[in-house]
């Protein structure tokens, strides 16, 4: 190493064509690009021979080619999991964008007697079919989205809320109790509805719909937005930690195993009661 330094710059080195100063340079890059290669995670033995295979010319004078166009090293990118429709046509710029990416006619179709996986919530006393953007894309941009609520007799969609949206509900078969409350200190409203008859749920207010019938009833909720959101008042309550819902119901009230006991006694939706239908249809509760 020594000598080629003291040697010449013009100096040819035992006849390669390579000057004192080349040579030196060529093998202080090879030595350091080997070291790294040695402590990167992605070194295998096809990295290392590629790499050597820079420095080895045939040819009697020879730079490394690494010299003029240092090669870049990546770590290998992770592989993307693949976008959903509704992903795709909300980067769509315009709507005629985002119809082009849904090329089939029979897209713009939802079936509620045969939706997609995970729209469908079922408990004892019947089921709700949402139509989301992300279960139905083709709602992408349009501000809408839409629920139908199967309720069998003394069916029961346990109190909820949707945060981002109101809610217009229509009765289409049977007849429905729907009560809501906006807020701390406003009153509660209620109202029994027949066939074809619609009430309103405002934004985020606690709401529930019961079929106080033997036979069983339908409504449609439409909502003015197409991700409406969904908390279920009970379970999302009893979701909190164990001393934020004993401090809150009294520390008297319930203890550890109470909660746990009473967590498991919650229907999931839609639910089976009231009482006094129950009773009237002559159905047991339990």
């Amino acid at each position: 190493m020594h000598e080629l330094i003291q040697r010449d710059d013009t100096e040819d080195v035992k006849g390669t064509g390579m000057t004192s100063v080349t040579t030196y340079l060529a093998i202080n890059i090879y030595v350091g690009r080997f070291l790294m290669l040695l402590s990167t995670p992605t070194t295998n033995a096809l990295i290392l021979n590629q790499e050597m295979s820079r420095y080895l010319c045939p040819r009697t004078t020879c730079i490394p080619q690494s010299l003029h166009n240092p090669p870049q090293y990546q770590r290998p990118q992770q592989q993307r999991r693949q976008q959903r429709p509704h992903e795709l046509a909300l980067l769509a710029p315009t709507a005629k964008d985002r119809i082009a990416l849904i090329p089939n006619d029979a897209d713009f179709v939802y079936d509620f007697n045969n939706p997609p996986g995970g729209t469908t919530t079922t408990g004892k006393g019947g089921h709700t079919v949402r139509a989301d953007r992300d279960a139905f894309p083709a709602l992408v941009g349009t501000g809408v989205s839409m629920t139908l609520g199967f309720l069998g007799l003394c069916g029961f969609n346990t109190p909820h809320t949707h945060p981002r949206s109101f809610e217009i509900n229509v009765v289409v078969k049977g007849s429905l109790v729907a009560e809501f409350t906006l807020e701390i200190g406003a009153r509660t409203i209620g109202n029994r509805l027949a066939t074809n008859q619609m009430t309103v749920f405002p934004q985020g207010a606690l709401h529930t719909e019961f079929n106080p019938g033997c036979d069983d009833a339908l409504f449609v909720a439409g909502f003015a937005g197409e991700d409406p959101g969904l908390q279920q008042a009970a379970q999302t309550f009893f979701a909190l930690n164990d001393d934020i819902v004993e401090a809150a119901l009294a520390h008297d009230t319930f203890d550890g195993a109470d909660l746990e006991k009473f967590r498991s006694l919650i229907p999931p939706n839609v639910a089976q009661g009231v009482e006094k239908c129950l009773s009237q249809c002559h159905m047991s509760k339990r």
